[in-house]
């Protein structure tokens, strides 16, 4: 990504890049769950340790797995919360 303009925000980002996820359910910080690495942080190293990481096996599917494409990720965003507000270009 690169934010080129803050004021307008103008930023670009590149189609083809890779999400990850933490393999534990976010939960707002607290003294009780701040140790839990796997739920504060997407770091690959971190999560691949975690009993819950799920490898994707299958090169045809971005929709399995800790490690998504981006290209799911905008459209599970455009499925679940309608169309995004970004120009693409």
């Amino acid at each position: 990504m690169l934010v080129n303009g803050i004021a307008p925000l103008r930023v670009y980002v590149y189609k083809d890049g890779l999400a990850r996820f933490a393999t534990v359910p976010y939960q707002s910080p607290a003294p009780s769950n701040l140790n839990n690495l796997c739920m504060h942080l997407t770091n690959y190293a971190i999560n691949k340790e975690s009993s819950a990481f799920v490898q994707n096996e299958d090169q045809e599917r971005d929709d399995v797995g800790s490690k998504r494409s981006y290209q799911f990720v905008l459209k599970k965003i455009e499925l679940d919360y309608g169309l995004l507000s970004m120009q693409r270009v």
